[in-house]
């Protein structure tokens, strides 16, 4: 493995064993010298800082857009001062893993408000193969009515590769892979944080191993990591045993490291599976394959009714092909069969709900097995038209709660919310859209004890912090960025449900980004503070005296 990454890890390990638990924190802050100000001082909080020990009382003191004293704090020398007494703070939460940034080039979305709500403040982009081949382009859209949040941009393997050789089902040319690597290596140039796939999807799915490693090698040339939407999360081709191998496979001869994204098993064909999951990535890891893998805390998945139960081959192509082989009498006879294969695996019709559907939002919140059942049809028929039109939504109850624990346990998992920026109102999203990182916690830490509160936070900070190499940013420190969530815990929790899911989050009382209120005493302030991010970017002030002079 590269020496730098190994090298950060092991002053991780140093940092967590000489930081005790404590519960008074240290007895004086590093302060600035001389007549140095501060713009906001939290008094007597509970501090989370991002490395998974168990929360220290101090004051955390802020200059500019930087952490600037964190222990006893001269609040005389702040210009606002905040009592922070009963309240958590942590760093402000990175999600390695959502949808969201795909929606934040709209004005009224790119204020990020069901995002905040939760703590998040970083966000990646461009996941599951997808998203923008033109980074540089897509940075400008971004910015273009400010953001709410941060946004790390990824290149999406699925995009370049519709970009060169389309949707075609074959291996590129030799000249294609050129242009393929030629692609990655611009986005990684523009501050990439690395290389997406989607191998379950189309046209990922098209492509060979080889193929991602090629390109994974060019991300890896400029410190970048793989994250891969694995190529079978169930048993609908490779199984997932050997789904996790191949990103076990990338990571290694790519050298980078490898992250099985939103971890799960689907279906119950494949429940019970988690164990062998946590084996093949603990097995990779002692031989220094640096795996990772991010999760969200639901029972219930989310994709297109077309991705989770029409064969692959029908797609080839895209959406003409599969109307015109839909169109052919015998085709559409093997393509039913594939429904109803896939049916099982998901677990039957009643386990698919609508979530959007723009041609009928009447469906949108029923079953597959409501619907086709109201017009007279089977779900198999059901889905064969509803496809025909173009996307439509679902959700898939498909997992079960011990191997979500199971998983969730791991010290390599990460939290992540797979979720979407939505208009209030339009359609039924996954409820992971408004409040995964809450769920993580109301449910999974102070209900149902699953984790220790330092462990989830650390899972949400500073884990995908070191991973992305955003070193200024997921701990609560002296020099880093100061992204920062200020959260009630006896009030945090999320109201969105799989049928009324449009609800913001509950019990963030600040969050700052760069040092900016986003939210204060509860209450969104419009501040647009974010930033596209970039894996090469301008390292943060690391001095009192600088961090001080940038906020001036």
């Amino acid at each position: 493995m590269r020496t730098g990454r190994t090298l950060l890890a092991l002053i991780a390990l140093l940092t967590l064993s000489l930081t005790g638990p404590g519960s008074d924190g240290p007895a004086a802050a590093q302060e600035p010298s001389g007549t140095a100000r501060y713009d906001v001082v939290f008094q007597d909080g509970r501090v989370l800082d991002g490395t998974g020990t168990p929360w220290f009382r101090a004051d955390v003191a802020v200059a500019g857009d930087t952490i600037a004293a964190v222990g006893e704090v001269d609040a005389s020398r702040a210009e606002t001062v905040i009592d922070a007494s009963g309240l958590y703070l942590a760093p402000g939460f990175i999600d390695p893993h959502t949808h969201a940034p795909g929606s934040m080039d709209d004005p009224d979305l790119s204020a990020a408000r069901p995002i905040l709500a939760q703590g998040l403040t970083t966000l990646t982009g461009n996941p599951d193969g997808g998203g923008a081949v033109d980074l540089a382009e897509q940075r400008e859209e971004l910015l273009a009515d400010g953001l709410g949040v941060n946004v790390a941009p990824f290149i999406g393997h699925g995009s370049v590769r519709e970009e060169v050789v389309g949707m075609d089902d074959r291996a590129p040319t030799a000249s294609e892979m050129d242009r393929m690597r030629e692609l990655v290596d611009r986005a990684m140039q523009e501050g990439a944080f690395g290389l997406t796939s989607g191998l379950f999807y189309t046209p990922g799915s098209y492509a060979e191993t080889e193929e991602v490693v090629r390109l994974a090698e060019v991300a890896s040339r400029h410190g970048g990591l793989y994250k891969s939407h694995i190529r079978d999360e169930s048993t609908y081709s490779v199984g997932v045993v050997a789904a996790v191998d191949e990103v076990i496979e990338v990571a290694r001869e790519a050298d980078l490291p490898g992250v099985v994204t939103h971890i799960k098993v689907l279906g119950p064909h494949v429940w019970g599976y988690s164990a062998a999951l946590v084996h093949r990535i603990e097995r990779a890891r002692s031989q220094g394959v640096e795996v990772w893998a991010d999760q969200y805390p639901y029972t219930a998945s989310a994709t297109g009714l077309g991705s989770a139960l029409i064969p692959r081959w029908a797609q080839a192509g895209g959406q003409d092909s599969l109307v015109a082989r839909l169109d052919r009498p015998a085709t559409r006879d093997s393509i039913a069969a594939g429904i109803v294969t896939n049916l099982d695996r998901r677990g039957g019709a009643d386990r698919l709900q609508f979530r959007r559907y723009e041609e009928n939002p009447a469906i949108e919140g029923r079953t597959l097995a409501e619907v086709a059942d109201s017009v007279g049809v089977g779900p198999v028929e059901m889905t064969m038209r509803l496809v025909r039109t173009g996307y439509v939504g679902v959700v898939s109850y498909n997992m079960t709660e011990k191997d979500v624990r199971r998983l969730m346990r791991q010290p390599w998992t990460m939290t992540s919310s797979d979720g979407c920026l939505v208009p209030r109102g339009e359609g039924v999203p996954h409820p992971r859209c408004y409040g995964a990182h809450p769920q993580k916690i109301r449910k999974y830490v102070v209900e149902e004890d699953v984790l220790p509160l330092s462990q989830a936070i650390r899972s949400m900070t500073g884990t995908p912090a070191r991973l992305l190499g955003l070193e200024e940013r997921g701990r609560v420190e002296v020099g880093r960025v100061a992204d920062l969530a200020v959260f009630d815990l006896d009030r945090l929790r999320s109201p969105a449900t799989f049928t009324d899911p449009h609800h913001l989050a509950e019990g963030m009382v600040h969050v700052l980004v760069g040092g900016r209120f986003a939210i204060r005493d509860g209450e969104f302030t419009g501040v647009r503070a974010g930033r596209v991010l970039r894996l090469d970017g301008p390292p943060a002030p690391r001095t009192v005296a600088e961090a001080v002079e940038a906020g001036r």
